[in-house]
C-alpha cells in the first residue's frame, strides 16, 4: 500500500484550529456551569415544593416559558433569592404558581388550614 500523499497546509491551518479548539473548550466551560446553575435550582424546587426533581425541572421550565427569560437565568435567578431573599415580582409570582400546581396541597406534618 502505498503512503497517502498530505498537502501542504495554510500557516494559518494550524492557528485557526487551535482557535476553534478555544472556542469549543470556552462552550463546554459554559455548558457545564449552566448545567450546575439549573441542578442547583432543581435541588431549591425540590425541597421548596416537595417535589420530584422532574418536577423541579418542569416549574424552572413553565417559569421561564411564562415570563421569556433564558432558562439558564431563571435559575440562577432561584439562586440568588435563596441568598438574598431578593426576586423579581414576575418571576416570584411564576414561581408561587407552578409550585401550586406542582407542590402537595399541603406539607407534611403542617396544620391543616
Amino acid at each position: 500500500m502505498a503512503p497517502t500523499a498530505r498537502t501542504p497546509q495554510e500557516p494559518g491551518d494550524g492557528a485557526d484550529r487551535v482557535l476553534q479548539l478555544e472556542q469549543e473548550v470556552a462552550q463546554l466551560k459554559e455548558a457545564v456551569t449552566s448545567h450546575a446553575v439549573v441542578d442547583q435550582a432543581i435541588g431549591m424546587m425540590v425541597a421548596l415544593g416537595r417535589i420530584p426533581p422532574d418536577e423541579g425541572w418542569a416549574v424552572l421550565k413553565e417559569i421561564s416559558q411564562h415570563t421569556n427569560v433564558k432558562l439558564r437565568n431563571v435559575a440562577e435567578l432561584v439562586l440568588l433569592w435563596g441568598r438574598t431573599g431578593e426576586m423579581p415580582e414576575e418571576i416570584e409570582a411564576e414561581l408561587e404558581a407552578a409550585l401550586d400546581r406542582y407542590g402537595p396541597p399541603q406539607i407534611p406534618g403542617a396544620p391543616e388550614e
